[in-house]
């Protein structure tokens, strides 16, 4: 059962998607969008990263246009080591204690967040996050993407 509990924690803990918007936005007259800036490692992860959120926005009736959207989207990654506490459990002792131990775990962190701004305004209108744990093969990884910025916009766009 402990084990059961510690995957399903650990499971978690490797992919955090969340995604937040202005308050009394109304999403209705935003149809078209134009890339304002994408930073990534490199030309694999942009294209990757560009032509995964342009299949989700045409999904929810969104256009892509050169320049003059509706709106306005950024992309930003970042990556890097992060660490955590990994708890092993050995069964209960006496007097109902868990016996265990714990380590410090280094892995690889790396971070999506994508912004889209009113075109007009400039104001921040809807944020996204996906932050996960990620190995060292970058196909794999590239894979994993399509899945997450599929979650990401599952609720997109808001509903007041």
């Amino acid at each position: 059962m402990a084990l059961w509990i510690a995957c399903l924690l650990s499971a978690q803990a490797q992919q955090q998607i969340a995604s937040d918007y202005a308050p009394h936005t109304d999403f209705t007259p935003y149809k078209t969008y134009s890339w304002q800036k994408i930073s990534a490692p490199d030309d694999t992860w942009e294209n990757s990263i560009k032509s995964t959120i342009d299949a989700q926005l045409a999904k929810k009736g969104w256009t892509k246009v050169d320049s003059g959207g509706d709106a306005a989207l950024c992309a930003i990654t970042s990556s890097g080591e992060a660490a955590m506490m990994e708890h092993f459990y050995g069964g209960m002792g006496p007097g109902w204690r868990w016996r265990g131990w714990s380590e410090p775990v280094s892995y690889n962190q790396g971070t999506l967040i994508v912004d889209i701004f009113d075109a007009k305004t400039q104001a921040l209108i809807w944020r996204g996050f996906i932050s996960e744990s990620v190995s060292k093969k970058e196909p794999q990884q590239i894979n994993k993407l399509d899945g997450a910025v599929g979650k990401l916009f599952k609720d997109f766009p808001p509903k007041n």
